[in-house]
């Protein structure tokens, strides 16, 4: 793109050619110059908008975490109807979306990010992290309704279901596991704490 030449949504626009890179060619491949040739844009486009490379980096984490606030509520919202097991099942799939596969293997690899990302997420693999708390606020909602176990240890059920989550979806590059996979899964860490 020629000198001069303003781009609309410039942030968003890298974002965008960030997880492009990211979904096609993994982790690894992330570089500032990677980002702006997929955006279309000179390298400068990118500084000028952030500190550095990992400062963008850790921009577009919490971009896409700030993106899952809103389906934590509806999921939240969702306690009382259908069932347990098929809201989890929905709320895993949804959150290991092949993007998100792939920022978490992107924090995963790169320690300054990590670092720049303790000061907003200080324990666990940020997006990871803020997911669990989403699935605890709604394990607790249906156990306040009588749909779990008064005894259920949410705290140490969601970020089970994180973690069997991310197994099931980890391979970035293979098949996405099968819904009824996902649900077997799910059934089998909700177990004997269901009371539907």
């Amino acid at each position: 793109m020629p000198t001069g030449v303003a781009i609309r949504d410039a942030r968003e626009q890298l974002f965008d050619a960030a997880e492009r890179v990211l979904l096609r060619d993994g982790p690894s491949a992330l570089s500032s110059r990677a980002v702006t040739t997929e955006a279309g844009c000179a390298k400068g486009v990118l500084h000028r908008h952030f500190d550095d490379f990992d400062a963008f980096l850790a921009e577009l984490v919490r971009d896409r975490i700030a993106r899952t606030d809103g389906r934590a509520a509806e999921l939240r919202d969702a306690a009382g109807t259908g069932t347990v097991v098929g809201h989890l099942t929905e709320a895993l799939t949804e959150l290991f979306g092949p993007v998100a596969v792939a920022i978490v293997g992107l924090v995963t690899s790169r320690d300054e990010l990590r670092a720049r990302l303790r000061r907003t997420t200080p324990a666990g693999i940020p997006l990871l992290t803020e997911a669990a708390a989403a699935l605890a606020s709604y394990l607790a909602a249906e156990r306040e309704l009588g749909r779990i176990a008064p005894d259920a240890d949410i705290d140490s059920l969601a970020p089970t279901l994180i973690g069997s989550g991310h197994l099931l979806f980890a391979d970035r590059m293979g098949e996405r596991p099968e819904g009824e996979a996902v649900r077997r899964v799910v059934a089998a860490v909700m177990g004997g704490v269901v009371r539907e």
